[in-house]
């Protein structure tokens, strides 16, 4: 008995080391999603602009486009954070964040069928 007993002290702190390294590569990657979500924004927004200054007329279908690819970079951030989640309280705040970001999403997706739409009636209003 008296040789198992290091062996399972060790144990824990393996176990300790494991959850700090997963931790840590968690947070590193969600950092890295949300800053892929902000440069898409930035670039989406920036192009955007340049598209309404020359009078586009698909220059809110690409800025929408632009701006649910961010939000799905945001979402996968967010996703990715609750596998570090330790208590009920983080788990509240990290799934409404999570609502709210989907719900924003699937908003932008109706904007962009409706941009579509009547993308596809002025085409056919025109002929």
């Amino acid at each position: 008995m008296t040789i198992y007993l290091p062996l399972m002290l060790n144990m824990g702190h393996i176990n300790e080391l494991l959850h700090e390294t997963l931790s840590d590569l968690v947070n590193f990657s969600v950092v890295m999603l949300e800053f892929m979500g902000l440069i898409v924004v930035v670039y989406t927004g920036l192009n955007a602009f340049r598209k309404w200054v020359k009078k586009d007329l698909h220059t809110r279908l690409y800025l929408a486009e632009g701006l649910a690819m961010a939000l799905s970079f945001k979402l996968g951030g967010e996703i990715l954070r609750t596998v570090v989640v330790r208590d009920m309280s983080e788990i509240m705040q990290v799934g409404a964040i999570i609502v709210l970001r989907a719900a924003l999403t699937l908003l932008i997706h109706w904007e962009i069928k409706n941009e579509e739409k009547e993308i596809k009636s002025n085409k056919h209003s025109d002929t």
